[in-house]
C-alpha cells in the first residue's frame, strides 16, 4: 500500500462517492508528519490541531479516523489505555506490530516478517486483500515484574521509563 498524499486521499475519497474535506487533509497532515512510533487518540488529535489553531470539531475527528482506518489508510490500535489510537498506515517495510505493558502502557514497536507473510498467504487463499495486518502482544514490563507486579505495586505506580518520558513531554510543553 503506498502513502498516502493529498492528492492520493482526495481520488481514494472520490472513487467511493465522498470528498476531501479540508478537516480531512488537516487530520492527514497531522498523520504524515508524526514520528515514527507516535500514536495518537482521537482526543490528542483534538489537541494537537487546536495548538496550531485549527477548530475541528471531536465528532468531526472520531468520524474522520473511523473512516480513515476503513479505508486502510490510518491503523486502528487497541493498547493498554483503553481507548482507540491510530497511525499512518506504513507500506512493507515499515510495518509493524506492538508490545505492550498493561501496567504502565510503555508500547514498543516490533517488526515480524513471518506474521506479515502468513497474513498474506491467508488472505490470497481466501481471496481478499490485506488492508492491515497487527499484532498487540500485550504483557508486563520487567520493571514491573521486578517490583513484584500484581500484587506489591500500588495502583498509581509507573516505571522509571514512562516516568521519565513524561517529564520530557511536560518540559517541551513548558519550552514551547
Amino acid at each position: 500500500m503506498p502513502p498516502y498524499t493529498s492528492a492520493s486521499l482526495k481520488a481514494e475519497l472520490n472513487s467511493r462517492g465522498w470528498r476531501l474535506t479540508p478537516q480531512r487533509e488537516k487530520i492527514l497532515h497531522v498523520f504524515q508528519n508524526l514520528p515514527r512510533g507516535d500514536h495518537l487518540s482521537a482526543e490528542e488529535l483534538h489537541q494537537v490541531l487546536e495548538e496550531r489553531g485549527e477548530a475541528i470539531s471531536l465528532s468531526t475527528i472520531y468520524r474522520s479516523v473511523k473512516l480513515m482506518s476503513r479505508m486502510g489508510i490510518l491503523r486502528e490500535l487497541e493498547l493498554a489505555e483503553g481507548h482507540k489510537h491510530y497511525e499512518l498506515n506504513q507500506p512493507y517495510p515499515h510495518h509493524h506490530h506492538h508490545l505492550v505493558c498493561i501496567q504502565c502502557n510503555k508500547t514498543l514497536e516490533f517488526k515480524n516478517d513471518s506474521i506479515l507473510k502468513h497474513s498474506l498467504k491467508q488472505t490470497e487463499k481466501e481471496g481478499f486483500q490485506l488492508i492491515d495486518c497487527q499484532l498487540t502482544v500485550m504483557a508486563v514490563c520487567p520493571e514491573a515484574v521486578r517490583m513484584g507486579w500484581p500484587s506489591a505495586l500500588p495502583s498509581n505506580w509507573a516505571c522509571t521509563r514512562v516516568v521519565a518520558e513524561r517529564l520530557q513531554e511536560e518540559e517541551k510543553k513548558e519550552d514551547s
